[in-house]
């Protein structure tokens, strides 16, 4: 039998399952404890807490939804895990070494639905949502990783740009946040956690309602409709026009800025003269906005798409900033592994079928056919 993973629970969920199984709810907060400052590996290393109660918790919940399958490092420090969970699907997580501490970026669905056309994660569609404690888990396996290194290292920053759209997940995505914010436990700042989605105008309002507080980073990817309508299947739903009017919402609900993605496809939407379109459809909200370029990690199911040229990178920076539009270019890491989000988990998944293809035993002749020779 498949168990929920514990670490899908709030705190205060936890208080309030407690008394409707028998236990006390004041020993949540010492479970908790356990859980995220302690990070036991299973319910029998909380040595204080009865093992009446310990029984209840093995009972309905597991603390290993997720198993290491492949872990890739990088020189620059990068780290990649295909994790396997329980009914045997693969997601991605990576740890990313960077100036301001140290980042994860975690998955939220098994596949992804959006179709962007250069994105590794959707060359395998998406087969069902993540729980929140799944999410949880990607943080709990690296800083376990972190911690069996021995160097005092934690997870400062966190990121949702793994495989699948978070705001398609909004429920556990939402669950996710609050038990990584929780003081008590990993006590992640919300300045520190960015969700990163291709654009669901309705979601974004949703997202800005909430009191999640957290950053908000948007997949434009295109200065207008037709070219976005092309590599981004989303826009046929949702136009630019639409998103915009999201976005306007959420910055006045929130007064937070907002960053938009954009991935540079070679001579496909990186030429001076997307950069000048993007500047106009940002110039009225120039103030609180800012485009953190990408260049493209070349996947090989989508090679009609190729990485940017340098001089094409630096000139559409270059217009932009000119433009009084605040950008950057990210910096790469892991470019020596699977770096492409997907392309680990999509590389493993065809080896096993290929591999299941050489494991099929020849077909017996067909003995007619012997005879008629």
């Amino acid at each position: 039998m498949i168990k929920s993973s514990i670490y899908g629970l709030t705190l205060e969920q936890l208080r309030a399952w407690l008394p409707e199984h028998g236990q006390k709810k004041s020993r949540a907060s010492r479970i908790w404890e356990w859980l995220y400052q302690e990070r036991v590996h299973d319910f029998g290393g909380m040595s204080d807490v009865r093992q009446e109660c310990l029984d209840v918790l093995t009972e309905h919940f597991t603390m290993n939804s997720l198993s290491e399958h492949v872990k890739q490092e990088s020189a620059d420090g990068t780290v990649k895990f295909l994790l396997r969970l329980q009914d045997g699907n693969l997601i991605e997580t990576v740890l990313m070494r960077q100036k301001y501490g140290l980042t994860v970026c975690v998955t939220t669905q098994v596949g992804c639905n959006i179709g962007c056309s250069f994105c590794a994660s959707g060359l395998i569609k998406k087969s069902r949502d993540l729980s929140a404690g799944e999410i949880v888990e990607q943080i709990m396996h690296v800083q376990r990783h972190l911690d069996a290194a021995g160097q005092g290292e934690r997870v400062t920053n966190v990121v949702v740009m793994g495989i699948g759209e978070p705001f398609d997940n909004f429920e556990h995505m939402s669950n996710f946040i609050e038990v990584v914010k929780d003081r008590k436990g990993l006590a992640l700042a919300a300045k520190r956690i960015t969700v990163s989605t291709s654009g669901l105008p309705d979601k974004i309002k949703e997202f800005a309602d909430s009191s999640l507080q957290v950053n908000l980073a948007i997949s434009l990817h295109a200065p207008n409709n037709a070219l976005r309508t092309h590599i981004m299947k989303i826009n046929r739903a949702f136009p630019i026009e639409q998103l915009m009017d999201a976005v306007d919402y959420y910055l006045e609900k929130t007064n937070k800025r907002i960053m938009f993605e954009y991935i540079l496809l070679r001579d496909v939407n990186d030429q001076r003269e997307h950069a000048a379109e993007l500047a106009e459809l940002l110039s009225s909200r120039k103030s609180m906005v800012s485009v953190n370029l990408i260049p493209y990690n070349p996947v090989d199911e989508h090679s009609q798409y190729q990485r940017s040229t340098e001089e094409s990178i630096l000139g559409f920076y270059d217009t932009l900033k000119k433009n009084n539009i605040n950008s950057t270019v990210r910096m790469e890491h892991g470019s020596d592994i699977d770096a492409a989000c997907g392309q680990l988990r999509s590389k493993q998944m065809k080896n096993s079928v290929e591999a299941k293809a050489d494991e099929q035993p020849l077909a017996k002749p067909d003995a007619s056919r012997l005879a008629m020779g």
